[in-house]
């Protein structure tokens, strides 16, 4: 009986890894390899390919609120294999791209698919199952992220020094159909809304209201939280994208981000496995409040250290506040608002996080156009951080769930 728990726990947690590993295909980071293959061969520009991108992403994070829903409404194993389907076409379509409107919906498809619904059907079926091992859960999935991360670029860009990159999407596709459905189908064709962690031979159910989307939409505490949650997201995004104007701002060499972002991703390892057991210990509406903080100390590093080191400092910080935010994000909602309903509000909350990195795009260029310098926006971003931590300790006992009758 307990090894049939054990497996049961085991196998939705590697459907979690693998969905997030396969996440990255609908990445920035992943797409940004192909960057210069589809500049040259479209003979489009820098600016062109952003913008172009940014509209497709925001697009996508509209559709997610849609599309993202319906994970309620499905059994797990039937949601998941539509979504590997929809990745599937996504990547084959990448493909044939051959003009500005095509290359248009490529991305969208591919931020959608990828990105959006691969990354969301993994961390509500996790969120969902769990209770009391959530955090640890959550955190062993989001290491497929960081894999991704740290194995692909390596990979893809030996792939294409001979290999056509269109051919390159047409494998990708290939693999996407031959592994991800029956991933499925062997971890999670048992598993319904209703399934639940087991211990002992017990499920572990909760008895805490679940909130539908427009009851959270219509209570206080969600929008006190939201300036927290999405300063991550909006921030790092700002950095990464402009990390070119930070280099010549501060007189690092060429490479000081890139070599920091080494640092990034192994402190973003670390600290999901903390984050995990922290979350189990105390839950993540008690740690909402020090999400941010190491987010604070990095943009202090950037305002005010100049030496190329201090990158590797300033990336470091920032790959602690990435792995916190990955498992205090998935888990904060199921806790205050419940799991029957989870599918939908975490749609919306995805939605607005894309939505803040585009956004991030344009206030963060609008600010350096405008000559505004590094340390002045770092210092905005700054203040910001802080209000909305402030905001987060004058609210914080309102975050508790709200329980409903076991009849």
């Amino acid at each position: 009986m307990i090894i049939n728990i054990v497996k049961s726990n085991f196998k939705i947690i590697i459907f979690g890894f693998i969905f997030t590993f396969f996440s990255s295909i609908g990445q920035s980071f992943f797409i940004g390899l192909f960057n210069s293959s589809i500049r040259e061969e479209l003979n489009i520009t820098h600016g062109e390919f952003g913008s172009l991108y940014g509209i497709a992403t925001l697009c996508s994070s509209i559709t997610l609120i849609w599309l993202g829903k319906k994970i309620d409404d499905l059994k797990l194993v039937n949601y998941s294999i539509l979504v590997t389907i929809f990745l599937f076409i996504a990547a084959l379509f990448f493909s044939f791209v051959n003009g500005i409107i095509l290359l248009f919906i490529g991305v969208f498809f591919l931020r959608l698919s990828g990105q959006g619904l691969m990354a969301h059907t993994a961390s509500t079926a996790i969120s969902r199952y769990f209770e009391r091992r959530r955090g640890k859960a959550l955190s062993y999935i989001w290491l497929g992220m960081s894999l991704g991360e740290f194995i692909l670029p390596v990979l893809i860009i030996y792939l294409l020094s001979f290999i056509y990159w269109r051919d390159l999407w047409v494998q990708i596709s290939i693999i996407i159909l031959l592994i991800l459905p029956l991933v499925s189908f062997i971890t999670v064709k048992d598993i319904s809304i209703f399934s639940r962690e087991k211990e002992n031979g017990k499920s572990k159910l909760s008895f805490i209201k679940n909130w539908t989307r427009k009851e959270v939409l219509s209570d206080l505490k969600f929008y006190t939280m939201l300036p927290t949650l999405l300063a991550p997201s909006f921030i790092i995004t700002g950095i990464v994208i402009n990390q070119s104007f930070i280099i010549d701002s501060k007189g690092w060499d060429d490479f000081a981000i890139a070599k920091a972002f080494m640092f990034y991703s192994l402190l973003t390892v670390v600290t999901l496995f903390f984050s995990g057991l922290l979350v189990d210990k105390f839950t993540s509406r008690k740690l909402l409040p020090i999400l941010n903080i190491p987010l604070i100390l990095s943009l202090i590093i950037l305002i005010t250290l100049d030496h190329s080191y201090s990158a590797f400092i300033f990336m470091g910080l920032l790959g602690v506040t990435n792995g916190l935010t990955n498992v205090l994000l998935s888990s904060l909602w199921a806790e205050i608002y419940g799991v029957n309903y989870l599918g939908s509000i975490k749609a919306l909350t995805g939605s607005l996080m894309v939505f803040s990195t585009a956004l991030a795009t344009a206030i963060f260029g609008s600010l350096i156009d405008l000559g505004y310098s590094i340390e002045n926006i770092a210092f905005l971003c700054l203040i910001y951080t802080a209000i909305s931590i402030i905001l987060v300790l004058i609210f914080q006992k309102t975050y508790k769930p709200v329980k409903q009758n076991k009849a």
